[in-house]
């Protein structure tokens, strides 16, 4: 397994920080959710047509691989459907440009109201159109376990309308254990046949009384959702995904940084498949 981390952890850092300071800490990668206050990756300066080959240079110098692009699309809302659509679409083309494996969607919410199976048609369509798009470019396109989908019984419902190898789960280990209190052998044992990417993250309390907190300092069973992933043959990435961006109380990127790649050595280096 390879250890990375997001760049909502570290907001306000250029990119050149991001890999000199993922490099120095010994990362395997990065994985990119904005940059330099541009949430739109196709307009981060890093991934303008005329950087991409100097952005690639940077990081085969430093070691460090792009492990996912993450993008803001959600698919719950018809009304803004047809943009998200486009910008997973231009995600996909970065993606391919940029030789990274994955794009992170979101479903995101089954509004109060709505029809569930409505929602959750109009998502499996999205991902599906997303699917096909990303097939022969050798992408793939991951849904987040997030807002009203990480309830896995319903974000199963999504999958299984979905008949495309190149749509997949990125399993955020806090949501469904703390937003729903599904326990995550529960969680695991349901998606584990989708699972191509891993956020990490802590917190204590529940549901929206829930706070970030260090990896290993809240009550998310974190080693045992590594564990698992371990003992099923998971090869992929598990990336911290420390939400400074959204959070700007947390503690800065650079004592949390230090502090998750020195918990992932000590706990997650010696489990054992």
């Amino acid at each position: 397994m390879k250890i990375s981390f997001t760049t909502l952890s570290c907001p306000d850092w250029p990119w050149e920080r991001i890999l000199d300071e993922a490099s120095r800490l010994g990362y395997d990668g990065i994985e990119i959710r904005g940059v330099e206050g541009e949430m739109y990756l196709n307009r981060a300066r890093p991934f303008l047509p005329h950087n991409l080959s100097h952005t690639k240079r940077l990081l085969k110098e430093r070691g460090l691989a792009i492990c996912c692009l993450d993008t803001s699309c959600v698919f719950h809302d018809r009304s803004t459907y047809s943009t998200y659509l486009q910008e997973g679409k231009d995600a996909v083309d970065l993606a391919y440009q940029m030789e990274v494996p994955y794009i992170r969607v979101f479903g995101n919410n089954v509004p109060e109201g709505q029809d569930e199976s409505e929602i959750i048609d109009m998502v499996a369509d999205a991902l599906s159109e997303l699917g096909v798009y990303a097939k022969d470019k050798g992408v793939s396109v991951l849904i987040e376990t997030h807002g009203d989908f990480a309830r896995t019984d319903r974000l199963l419902k999504v999958l299984e309308k979905v008949d495309c190898d190149s749509v997949g789960v990125l399993w955020d280990i806090n949501h469904p254990y703390k937003t729903f209190k599904e326990p995550v052998e529960q969680t695991y044992a349901r998606l584990k046949g989708y699972i191509k990417h891993t956020h990490i993250k802590d917190s204590l309390g529940w549901g929206r009384d829930a706070r970030l907190c260090m990896v290993g300092k809240g009550d998310v069973p974190v080693t045992r959702c590594v564990e698992l992933l371990s003992q099923n043959g998971y090869e992929g990435w598990l990336s911290l995904e420390w939400e400074k961006k959204w959070h700007p109380e947390l503690e800065e990127p650079k004592i949390a940084l230090e502090e998750y790649i020195r918990y992932a050595k000590k706990y997650f280096a010696n489990l054992k498949s």
